[in-house]
């Protein structure tokens, strides 16, 4: 009888698929699909605005990983749509590259002795992080657009910090293995003789399908992901082909109130009391000023239509909906501030429960023309699950940021 190999053996790990070759092509594709992934993972922190901390940013102790260069644009109105879109579709999309990847390389995981030098040393530190950030970061991010907040704390602050320091051993790996990875993709024929020889075992079994093959078959399963996941990112019919992602089907009950919510009325703790049009009441404050309006004395006001889209930081997004209100900077004139001059604002909202109970915009979503306290949704009023009395819509901002059920607005400086 033979004693039990360990995966410390060479031997151990079979398979006639890996090879340098095949992990350095799923490597150069990941390469660029995970940079794509970090840049508007960025971006989409950059729309929540972060300097307005601690309303839209629950990131403590940031440091220099929270640098912040710009105020987010309202222009063009669907940037969000496309750049979260983009991101949580690909995310998903690479998950079967990642996992073919981090199987090809497992072998190395166990390899002795554990650093043979320090560039070996640093690759295999670099390694460890990866793996455990790629899981992570993906694993968060599958959950997140599940809508299964299953792991400890808040999901925002936890995938921040994960995609930092999954990113930096992204880049200490590829600094330190691209140019072995560009090496091996040039030697198709000769796999055996490059230096991540180590990965070819040396009594492998016999093959039951290629390497190419095997891309195929990981290319595949990417495509399927793709395929059913893209759609929430668009209007109907293409919307139900998004059977693996929640909002992908049929658009939730029909007439003007008919597109996508994240979190209904009843779930936040809204008592339809407090929304009536006896008891309602919109507090508007600033520059030492408070204003309050009724329903009605805010449909006396002039009054403004934007055609906007609603982009979710979950990755699914709405068709533009025609919306119609009064523009935040004629309420931000209304306690004193001139055209054109209006500040920044913090919105507060009626809901008890669940994140985003308030949130801030900057100046200059503020001042743009399309940014309306929202009254109508398609010629219709607002249904209790899409604000009613009224809510924000802001052209090219985070959906949790166009807050609902709006109780109280404070212009000034944040």
């Amino acid at each position: 009888m033979h004693k039990p190999e360990l995966p410390t053996s060479p031997t151990f790990w079979r398979s006639s698929v890996r090879g340098p070759w095949f992990t350095s092509v799923l490597g150069v594709v990941l390469l660029g699909g995970i940079t794509v992934l970090f840049v508007t993972g960025l971006v989409s922190y950059a729309a929540y605005n972060p300097n307005l901390a601690p309303v839209n940013d629950m990131t403590s102790d940031k440091g220099l990983l929270g640098f912040y260069l710009f105020s987010w644009p309202t222009t063009p109105s669907w940037l969000y749509r496309l750049t979260q879109g983009v991101h949580v579709t690909l995310g998903i999309a690479l998950i079967p590259v990642l996992l073919a990847k981090l199987w090809s390389v497992v072998p190395k995981l166990f390899t002795l002795p554990p650093a043979r030098s320090l560039t070996h040393a640093l690759e295999r530190i670099s390694l460890l992080l990866l793996v455990g950030g790629a899981l992570f970061e993906f694993t968060t991010g599958v959950l997140n657009v599940q809508l299964d907040y299953l792991f400890p704390g808040s999901f925002y602050p936890l995938h921040f910090y994960g995609a930092w320091v999954f990113f930096a051993a992204f880049v200490a790996h590829a600094v330190l293995r691209v140019p072995a990875a560009i090496r091996n993709l040039r030697h198709l024929r000769d796999e055996n003789t490059t230096e991540e020889g180590e990965l070819v075992s040396p009594d492998p079994t016999p093959p039951t399908v290629s390497r190419r093959g095997a891309l195929g078959f990981v290319g595949g399963g990417s495509l399927v992901l793709l395929a059913t996941t893209a759609g929430r990112s668009f209007d109907a019919p293409l919307r139900e082909t998004a059977v693996l992602a929640p909002h992908g089907g049929s658009e939730p009950g029909s007439g003007p109130g008919g597109f996508q919510i994240n979190k209904t009325a009843a779930a936040v703790g809204i008592d339809m009391r407090e929304t009536s049009e006896e008891a309602w009441r919109l507090v508007v404050e600033g520059r030492g000023r408070t204003v309050r309006l009724s329903r009605d004395e805010l449909l006396k006001l002039p009054l403004r239509s934007a055609a906007l889209p609603i982009a979710c930081v979950e990755g699914w997004s709405t068709s533009d909906q025609w919306w119609r209100g009064v523009p935040l900077r004629d309420l931000a004139r209304l306690v004193g501030y001139e055209e054109g001059a209006a500040p920044d604002v913090l919105v507060e909202s009626l809901q008890r429960h669940g994140a985003f109970r308030h949130a801030a915009l900057r100046y200059n979503q503020v001042r743009d023309p399309r940014s309306l306290l929202a009254l109508f949704v398609n010629g219709e009023d607002l249904t209790p699950d899409h604000g009613y009395p009224a809510r924000i819509i802001v052209p090219a901002a985070p959906g949790v940021l166009n807050t609902k059920w709006v109780a109280r607005m404070t212009f000034g400086d944040l």
